[in-house]
C-alpha cells in the first residue's frame, strides 16, 4: 500500500527522523521524470527528497498514533533485553540494524538497553555506545511527542523516570 503525504504533513524518515513535507516535487533524476517529497527534517533543518513512488521500500511513514505511542513506551518499562551479552562489535551491529529498520519499538529497545547500562549500572557509556544512545533518542523523542500531544522534554523525563524507579 502506498502511503501518501500532503504539504505539511509530518513524516518519518528512518534514518533521519521527523520531517515535515514542505513541497512536491517533479524532478528529472537520470533522464526520468519522477515525483519527490521534499522534507525539511525537523531536528537538523537538512532537505530529504524521497520519490514518491518508493515511500515503502525507503521507510517513510506516517507519525506513530498515540495508541503507538503507548505500546513503545512499554517497551520501556519491559526488563527484556533485545541485545545479549557479547563482544560490543557484534552488540553493535545488531543495534546499527534495529535503528536502521525504522521502527520506533526496535529503536525503542536500543535507546532502552543502553539507557538501562547508563542509569542503573551507573557506568560511563562508550564513544559508540553513547553515539548509539544519541541516535535512538533523536530518532523516537520527537515522534513519542507529537503522538503524544507534548514535548521532547517531558517524554525523555517520563522514560528516564521508568529506569529510576525499576532500580
Amino acid at each position: 500500500m502506498l502511503t501518501t503525504f500532503r504539504i505539511g504533513d509530518k513524516a518519518v524518515h528512518p534514518a533521519h527522523g521527523v520531517g515535515e513535507v514542505t513541497a512536491i516535487e517533479k524532478r528529472e533524476i537520470a533522464g526520468s521524470l519522477g515525483v519527490f517529497y521534499v522534507l525539511k527534517i525537523l531536528d537538523s533543518g537538512m532537505k530529504v527528497m524521497v520519490p514518491t513512488q518508493a515511500t515503502e521500500s525507503v521507510g517513510l511513514r506516517g507519525v506513530m498514533s498515540a495508541p503507538e505511542a503507548e505500546t513503545v513506551l512499554e517497551v520501556f518499562r519491559s526488563e527484556e533485553k533485545a541485545v545479549g551479552s557479547g563482544p560490543w562489535n557484534r552488540r553493535q551491529r545488531a543495534y546499527n540494524e534495529m535503528i536502521k529498520s525504522g521502527s520506533p519499538v526496535e529503536v525503542a529497545k536500543v535507546l532502552r538497553d543502553l539507557l538501562r547500562i547508563k542509569l542503573r549500572h551507573e557506568k560511563d557509556l562508550s564513544y559508540g555506545e553513547r553515539r548509539l544512545m544519541d541516535q535512538a533518542r533523536s530518532l523516537l523523542l520527537r515522534e513519542l511527542a507529537l503522538a503524544r500531544h507534548t514535548n521532547e522534554a517531558e517524554v525523555e523525563r517520563q522514560i528516564e523516570s521508568m529506569f529510576t524507579l525499576a532500580s
